[in-house]
């Protein structure tokens, strides 16, 4: 389980307001968004001003919360562009981005530059899409983040742990938001015997 990291008594000065990178990925129906919540409450609890953003394009619970499959929610502020989180994050301590993996490229810059202000950023999404690629700004998130976590789904075939985000349906958009209807976590092995298959 993830601790935030505990500055200490040495750091006091301009090194308390140190802003840093959380980044929680992996594929889907692994507990990204559940994490997201569990930090983001923690840091609510502690009094912290904490500002969430998901992108517009996810309804697949509710408009304005981020919802896990467990159906834990937190409210947060749908957004279009990743431009829009930098101007609505205002004086918060903590930020939170949910389904990070559909905002364009310039969610690193906001990133980065909302931590050089002392931001703490949590930032939850896929890693790769369905096809097994690299997916959106996640790359680059991971290698600007201080720290990573990559959490794993079980394969819902064979019980080992789950990499693939398979998709179900015939659609070749890189982006179909969906559900159990839609995708299902595969291992390694199963996925590429799955691909095999549909060939």
């Amino acid at each position: 389980m993830f601790v935030e990291p505990n500055l200490g008594s040495k750091n006091k000065g301009p090194l308390q307001n140190t802003g840093w990178v959380e980044v929680i990925t992996g594929a889907m129906f692994s507990g990204k968004t559940e994490e997201l919540i569990r930090r983001l409450n923690r840091a609510i609890i502690a009094r912290q001003k904490v500002e969430i953003f998901k992108p517009v394009i996810d309804k697949r619970y509710h408009d304005a919360y981020v919802v896990s499959h467990n159906e834990t929610q937190i409210r947060s502020t749908p957004v279009n562009f990743s431009q829009d989180i930098l101007l609505l994050a205002g004086n918060s301590d903590v930020v939170g981005i949910d389904e990070a993996q559909f905002f364009d490229h310039h969610l690193t810059e906001v990133v980065t530059k909302l931590a050089d202000q002392g931001k703490r950023l949590i930032i939850a999404g896929l890693d790769m899409d369905y096809l097994g690629k690299p997916f959106g700004p996640m790359p680059a998130l991971m290698a600007i983040a201080e720290f990573v976590t990559k959490v794993h789904p079980i394969c819902i075939r064979c019980g080992a742990i789950a990499v693939y985000s398979h998709r179900l349906t015939k659609d070749k958009d890189t982006v179909v938001v969906g559900e159990k209807d839609v995708y299902e976590p595969l291992c390694r092995t199963c996925y590429n015997d799955s691909e095999k298959h549909s060939k």
